[in-house]
């Protein structure tokens, strides 16, 4: 395979950095780096600044396991939302898609994952005990179940609702207008707001 040259050591290793971002090859690595190159030192100490505190100071929502810039999240904590309806998705890309839609005003609940034995991701890796923990407060209505439809995503479904099933909730999932094996975050938001608003009783 071809290895592209460079003049510069520094300049190879940002190219380096910059092309281990998902979707980002060489060549645009290439582009990237040479345009932060151009820019003046303050946009790009500003810019390297804001990564650093992005990875450093964000915190995690202690109801829903959403980002936030300290404690609950904005979305836990609008009074506006509807309570008794928790839709539980993979990761927090799902809920911004979601969000997008503007067809769902209930609160969230991240699991971090799907169980993928071939990766090794048991359900103690994910989010479930504390989604348990909070059904077991009794404010909760219906639960959600907003994941992708791949088999590792049926599969994390059905482990959730044997979980879930002892608790007096309704398990929802949402309508087939997303394809199997679609991960929610790349369905257009038309088809994924009719998917939300049109939840089926779960069937396992």
């Amino acid at each position: 395979m071809f290895r592209r040259t460079y003049s510069s050591a520094l300049l190879e290793e940002a190219v380096a950095q910059l092309s281990s971002l998902p979707g980002v090859g060489q060549r645009t690595a290439l582009r990237l780096a040479l345009h932060l190159l151009d820019l003046p030192r303050e946009n790009v100490e500003q810019f390297a600044g804001a990564l650093t505190r992005l990875k450093r100071d964000i915190r995690f929502c202690p109801d829903c396991g959403m980002v936030s810039d300290d404690g609950v999240c904005p979305l836990c904590s609008d009074p506006r939302r509807d309570r008794s309806v928790v839709c539980v998705v993979e990761s927090l890309r799902d809920v911004l898609s979601i969000e997008n839609t503007g067809q769902y005003r209930g609160l969230y609940h991240i699991l971090g994952g799907i169980i993928s034995p071939i990766d090794g991701v048991g359900p103690g890796d994910l989010r479930i005990r504390e989604l348990t923990d909070r059904l077991e407060k009794g404010e909760v209505r219906e639960v959600v179940l907003a994941l992708s439809t791949s088999m590792e995503g049926e599969t994390t479904a059905y482990y959730l609702y044997k979980q879930i099933a002892r608790f007096p909730v309704t398990v929802t999932a949402i309508a087939r207008g997303v394809g199997f094996g679609d991960d929610l975050e790349y369905a257009d938001e038309l088809t994924l707001g009719r998917s939300i608003a049109n939840r089926q009783i779960f069937k396992p």
